[in-house]
């Protein structure tokens, strides 16, 4: 898939996903979410013995209590957990644009494609999004008009 394409895919798979996750939140129907870690935040942070244990993506199951504090506050998936051994309570906030999967006992209810591709940086001189991979590079700003 190219880079325009999955730019264009961005706001609808955001979209569906915010709607998908009112749904689900609205109903109290349990879910599970694969979502970037990195793109995460704690707060408060988690302690480093339990951050260790997280590889590039990470699966949260949103039910009882964790599920009763979910909500969508501007483009972020937030809810309360608890994580390791001793239930070390923190707020997690997750870009929605980050999730990669939303699930039910299983079942995919949302597939996002875009999640794990990095959006474009945007051209401070011009304030523009480059058009390709090309021009990302400022060795080769030289040879462009």
């Amino acid at each position: 898939m190219n880079m325009e394409m999955i730019n264009d895919l961005r706001p609808i798979k955001l979209k569906h996903a915010k709607e998908i996750l009112s749904l689900l939140i609205s109903k109290q129907f349990e879910f599970d979410i694969l979502c970037v870690t990195d793109k995460i935040t704690f707060n408060p942070s988690l302690p480093e013995h339990i951050t260790s244990s997280f590889g590039e993506l990470i699966l949260f199951s949103l039910a009882n209590y964790t599920l009763s504090s979910a909500l969508i506050e501007n483009e972020n998936l937030i809810f309360e957990a608890g994580f390791g051994e001793e239930n070390f309570g923190s707020q997690v906030s997750v870009p929605i644009k980050y999730i990669l999967q939303i699930t039910h006992d299983e079942t995919p209810l949302f597939i996002n494609v875009t999640a794990t591709f990095e959006e474009p940086k945007t051209d401070k001189e011009h304030n523009e999004t480059p058009k390709n991979p090309f021009e990302l590079n400022p060795r080769n700003k030289k040879f462009m008009n």
